[in-house]
């Protein structure tokens, strides 16, 4: 960047007429600096780490209600006679399933030999054991390089 004045004359009268004395202006360029940055950037390796993982094991009371279902069977005879073989029912907790048998008298009948009664009985108990658990945990240890950074 430079910076320029310019030169010029100039003649003045006085009030009688006179002129006078001729003034000169000089031109003189300055010149002008300016400083100018440049910035780079680099990647320098400082060091590396290492990331692992470790297995620890430890003991732990578990203490849970175990929900337990069974059935009981009960056979109930009846020695009944019918006329048509009865549809398996529900009474009730309890499943009833029809038995029938055939027998031979002057006629042909059927004959409710039995009932299977079936009832679902649900239960819980409580249930303690001590169980091993597994954990991991990050290891992170650092490893230095051999160059330094400048």
């Amino acid at each position: 960047m430079q910076y320029t004045t310019s030169t010029a004359e100039a003649n003045t009268e006085t009030d009688t007429g006179e002129a006078t004395a001729h003034q000169t202006i000089r031109e003189t360029l300055i010149p002008l600096h300016a400083e100018e940055l440049s910035v780079s950037k680099e990647r320098v390796e400082t060091g590396r780490v290492h990331v692992g993982t470790v297995t620890r094991t430890h003991q732990e009371l578990v203490d849970e209600e175990l929900a337990r279902d069974r059935v009981e069977i009960e056979r109930v005879a009846c020695d009944t006679p019918i006329d048509a073989v009865p549809p398996v029912r529900q009474e009730g907790d309890v499943t009833i399933v029809p038995v029938v048998e055939e027998v031979l008298v002057v006629q042909r009948r059927l004959m409710l030999k039995e009932e299977i009664h079936i009832r679902h009985v649900h239960s819980t108990e409580r249930h303690r054991e001590n169980v091993t658990l597994r954990r991991q945990e990050a290891v992170i240890s650092r490893i230095p390089t051999d160059s330094t950074p400048e």
